[in-house]
């Protein structure tokens, strides 16, 4: 569609608070003219620099490139999250018209001869530079050998051609996952279909039943809802209803079908990892990793796996010991695994959720977050409505650091909605960076809690919130020179520490006394229940450590396929993989490869579901640095993970700043304790 920059409010000046996009303006068809004058635009500031007649250097080169293309970036990121956040048909039809183009500018770019030139001149030359100089030079230049940029011209027409089909394949399949999430509605009639069901996951029910126009009750394929129905609802037959619906999910005939699309993303993909000269896609992305290779990730898979295993079947046991007691007979599908073990919980433990829930509102747990980022970094957290946001339920805050400056801008969309991808992520609609006018974050939390009156948390959603607060603060607490450095733009593997680490918190005793309050009475969480919560933290760690490394071995496996055709069935792949690493009946996994938006969605996470296990090793290891100072909130531990971890975004080698740290390398008992697996081998 023409459309003069006139006209179009992206192409404006954003003229509102602190920069950020002009949402209430925006339409979808502002998207498509503005972000191709964006490209445009970004293309003259690249020419200028292929083109000068001074000798490459830092300055006009590589800081010259990173300062380039900052319209392009606030527009897309503007764009991404809104197809991720608050998408309508109108958006995604847009998101399919320029997955491709948006892909051919970013290969044009890497492919460009004069700018890797240029690029890898001042790479020769980088050892005469400051260290966060000489990081930006080397992350540049693998930037563009990771692009194509080395590949001879045929190869890299053709390596361009590849990335565009991908780039549509991924949107492709995020829009299939969505559409089976949306559309699926499971009505509950009366109170036999209810039976069992705490008000809280009845609140959220009517709630869904209440957005979607419709009276009574209703589970939706929202996690915050579809997990606690599982937990809770007596009705078996429903249960499974809602459990083939949710593992369903891409595996429909016609055409939302993921079947077919992971495929021809799999077989693109392995085309792109031998125009680089691997052998599989796999060693491809595990080269840019702390891990760098497929031995690596895959020893800590298995020195975790058959630990989950044995500590899996001791809580099977205990669930078949609970359905015995009530007269149950026969085996545990996987529909029914939450369910008693939440018996188990209650009887073993004392903690039942709909106990627990009602001390972890919404509001409360936010609070918490914000205030253990004051305690620890000296972050303060001020509501402002005059900052424009995409939905109602988005809220915006700016953040100060100890002295008042303003470090940066916070928005926070708690809520699930139909037209809101599933899962809880963070994203970046601005980078912090100093490269030229310094400019301030503005960082996004995406979470999909189910809606009710009031929002009420389990322990699981709590630690979710603040996981995603921790990428937060990766994002907030950056303090680097250059775009490209910044926040959490380091290496996957590594991505996840900030995130992991902050989770401690909220189990805290200290931290649930301040903040756990009831609803209604505002009584503050018995110290009993605390008690209780902490006994019981690692009852059911066998069950989740088998479905997260279930999910990550199959990643890893189906990657590091070295065939250019990847298996005709994906699901008999997965389900004969599976068998063979013998994970037991009625566990599952976390994710199915036909709904993985980890993987095909985007390749971010591609052959590296393994991340997180990763990261946990550091969470674990790191976190005892406080348990060794004896307090959570110790001042100088906190120092140091704020200047090593959460600052230095890319500017420093993981492993450097970890040892920065922690004063020595990272060790892997802390995660096998923490997950209650040392006595399981």
């Amino acid at each position: 569609m023409d459309m003069k920059a006139g006209t179009n409010p992206l192409l404006q000046p954003w003229d509102t608070p602190h920069g950020l996009p002009p949402f209430d303006s925006l339409r979808p068809e502002h998207f498509e003219p503005a972000l191709a004058a964006a490209m445009q635009a970004h293309r003259d500031e690249l020419e200028a620099i292929a083109t000068q007649a001074a000798e490459p250097d830092f300055d006009n080169t590589a800081a010259a490139f990173d300062r380039a293309g900052a319209q392009l970036a606030g527009i897309a990121a503007a764009f991404y999250n809104l197809t991720s956040s608050a998408t309508s048909p109108e958006l995604q039809a847009v998101q399919r018209a320029l997955a491709g183009p948006m892909a051919a500018h970013h290969s044009a770019v890497h492919m460009d001869a004069r700018l890797f030139g240029r690029i890898a001149v001042v790479h020769a030359r980088r050892e005469a530079l400051c260290a966060e100089q000489r990081r930006l030079v080397e992350r540049l230049h693998l930037d563009f050998v990771r692009a194509g940029a080395r590949l001879p011209a045929a190869a890299q027409q053709r390596y361009a051609q590849v990335m565009q089909e991908l780039a549509r394949l991924t949107t492709r399949f995020a829009q299939n996952v969505l559409h089976d999430e949306s559309s699926w509605q499971l009505a509950l009639h009366g109170e036999a279909d209810l039976a069992g069901l705490p008000d809280f996951v009845r609140a959220s029910a009517r709630q869904a039943a209440a957005e979607r126009g419709v009276d009574g009750h209703l589970i939706t394929l929202a996690r915050s809802l579809v997990v606690p129905f599982l937990t809770f609802s007596q009705r078996r037959d429903l249960r499974e209803q809602a459990w083939r619906a949710w593992v369903g999910r891409g595996e429909n005939a016609g055409e939302h079908d993921n079947r077919e699309v992971a495929r021809d993303i799999l077989r693109l993909r392995n085309e792109q990892a031998r125009l680089h000269g691997h052998a599989s896609y796999a060693d491809y992305s595990l080269a840019d990793t702390m891990a760098g290779t497929q031995t690596a990730a895959q020893g800590l898979l298995n020195e975790v796996w058959p630990r989950a295993l044995a500590a899996v079947e001791r809580e099977r046991a205990a669930l078949h010991e609970a359905m015995q007691a009530a007269g149950e007979r026969g085996e545990i599908e996987p529909w029914d695994w939450r369910y008693w073990a939440e018996q188990v919980r209650r009887e073993r433990y004392a903690v039942d959720d709909a106990e627990v829930k009602p001390y972890f509102e919404l509001g409360r747990v936010v609070q918490a977050a914000f205030d253990c980022a004051t305690r620890l970094f000296g972050l303060h957290f001020s509501a402002r409505d005059d900052i424009p946001v995409y939905h109602p339920d988005v809220r915006a805050y700016e953040v100060r650091d100890r002295e008042g400056r303003v470090v940066g801008i916070f928005l926070q969309d708690n809520h699930a909605r139909a037209n809101k991808r599933s899962g809880a992520w963070m994203s970046s609609l601005r980078w912090q960076a100093r490269n030229g006018a310094p400019q301030l974050p503005v960082i996004l939390n995406n979470n999909n809690f189910a809606k009710g009156e009031p929002t009420l948390l389990s322990l699981d959603d709590a630690r979710t919130l603040f996981h995603e607060f921790g990428h937060g603060l990766h994002g907030l607490l950056s303090n680097v020179t250059y775009v490209r450095l910044s926040g959490t733009q380091v290496l996957r593997d590594f991505v996840e520490l900030p995130s992991q680490i902050f989770e401690h918190w909220i189990g805290e005793p200290e931290v649930l006394r301040r903040h756990a309050r009831h609803y209604q009475t505002g009584a503050p969480i018995p110290d009993a229940l605390i008690e209780r919560l902490q006994r019981a933290r690692r009852f059911g760690q066998g069950y989740e450590t088998v479905r997260y490394t279930a999910s990550a071995i199959v990643d890893l496996a189906v990657h590091a396929l070295t065939d250019a055709e990847p298996p005709a069935d994906l699901c008999a792949f997965e389900a004969e993989l599976l068998q063979a690493q013998g994970l037991p009946p009625g566990v599952g996994l976390n994710h199915r490869l036909v709904h993985f938006q980890h993987l095909f969605a985007s390749s971010g996470y591609a052959a590296g579901y393994y991340y997180y296990l990763w990261a946990e090793v550091l969470d674990a290891d790191g976190y005892d640095a406080f348990t060794e100072a004896g307090s959570p909130f110790d001042a100088e531990v906190a120092g140091r993970l704020l200047r090593h971890i959460y600052a230095v975004g890319n500017s420093v080698d993981p492993a450097a700043a970890y040892a920065a740290f922690r004063g020595r390398g990272p060790t892997v008992q802390p995660l096998l304790k923490k997950r209650g697996l040392l006595e399981a081998a």
